[in-house]
């Protein structure tokens, strides 16, 4: 046990990452039975269909799972009417994530209702603001992870500025997490646990596209960048994704629609440029839509169901926690990861 798993209740000090377009009930209830910690992304969801959607996996899983919101997408009220439609929906063990800070008002209906606030943020002002705001756990994201980036930092860097600032919070790092060797290194290095986007991107409970989920699983790191590219509707806010024609291009297209999405029976057109990511229910040209995907796709190698995946990095973790042989890396001087399977490393031509 540590600190994040006894403070959530889980039986592995890992959480899934609420990404848009990948991270709907089926995923959050399966990654939650399985013992880590399950998210249901809300994103921009009606409150409405938030409600529906948070019901589903309350009634899938017996396990505490999670909820996130994005504020800094959905605006202050928005984000507090789709936390008032689906707290009510939420068992006692649940809690609820925010990516980047809630606003007051969104900070003290969750813990009025009673549930862990966690909250994830990419600098030390931020951790600061967010410890002020009650945060239960914070989830502290480098710049390896994929999506969209909420600082400047390092994994390793941002986690040990916070842990000199805070020894006693509970702390879990976001970005460079697939395998169970890289939960106990980050451990080691002074965090509580850990949060995976990646990593759950291609399991078979995952809603995100099948070109999508093939490109991560045959990426390497480098095949990864930081852009500002993928704008619309999410503007200001750099994000890691993989290369794909539009990355690549010499000059800007123009943003004309590209694709469509299907959600509750309805259509809704896709713009070039689009901070959408492709779902299971999106039509067009796939491969010009944002794909986000942090470094550590070069250990995402299969497309297993949640619970394999699940029970796989916990057997690793667990073997790991003993006595560790780490070396340093030549380029940035963090232990080299030691456990996993890794693709072959692709020279990239630039």
């Amino acid at each position: 046990m540590t600190r994040l798993a006894d403070r959530l209740g889980l039986a592995l000090p890992l959480l899934q990452a609420g990404m848009g377009a990948v991270a709907g009930p089926e995923l959050c209830a399966a990654v939650s039975r399985a013992g880590a910690g399950g998210t249901l992304a809300l994103y921009k969801e009606p409150p409405a269909r938030a409600a529906r959607l948070a019901r589903e996996v309350a009634a899938a899983t017996s396990c505490p799972f999670g909820v996130n919101v994005v504020p800094e997408v959905t605006g202050p009220a928005t984000c507090l009417d789709q936390l008032r439609a689906v707290l009510p929906e939420l068992p006692r063990s649940a809690f609820v994530t925010s990516f980047g800070l809630p606003d007051a008002d969104a900070a003290q209906a969750v813990q009025a209702a009673g549930h862990p606030l966690v909250i994830q943020v990419g600098t030390v002002t931020e951790a600061d603001a967010a410890l002020g705001q009650g945060a239960a756990v914070l989830v502290l994201q480098g710049t390896e992870a994929g999506g969209h980036l909420l600082g400047r930092l390092p994994v390793d860097r941002l986690l040990a500025d916070v842990r000199a600032r805070h020894p006693d919070a509970v702390l879990a790092v976001a970005g460079g997490i697939a395998t169970g060797g890289d939960l106990a290194d980050a451990i080691a290095r002074g965090a509580d646990g850990a949060m995976a986007g990646t990593l759950f991107i291609p399991v078979a409970e995952s809603t995100a596209h099948p070109t999508f989920k093939q490109r991560v699983i045959e990426a390497v790191a480098d095949d990864t960048l930081i852009t500002s590219l993928f704008h619309i509707g999410w503007p200001h806010r750099p994000h890691r994704v993989l290369r794909n024609p539009l990355v690549t291009a010499d000059q800007r297209a123009p943003a004309t629609f590209i694709a469509t999405t299907r959600v509750d029976g309805r259509e809704h057109p896709i713009p070039r440029y689009s901070a959408a990511a492709p779902g299971n229910d999106t039509t067009g040209r796939i491969e010009e839509m944002a794909m986000y995907c942090g470094r550590s796709c070069t250990r995402v190698t299969a497309r297993h169901p949640a619970a394999v995946t699940v029970a796989r990095l916990r057997q690793e973790y667990e073997s790991a926690r003993g006595p560790r042989t780490t070396s340093p890396s030549p380029a940035n001087g963090t232990p080299a990861r030691t456990s996993g399977s890794r693709k072959p490393t692709r020279i990239q031509e630039r």
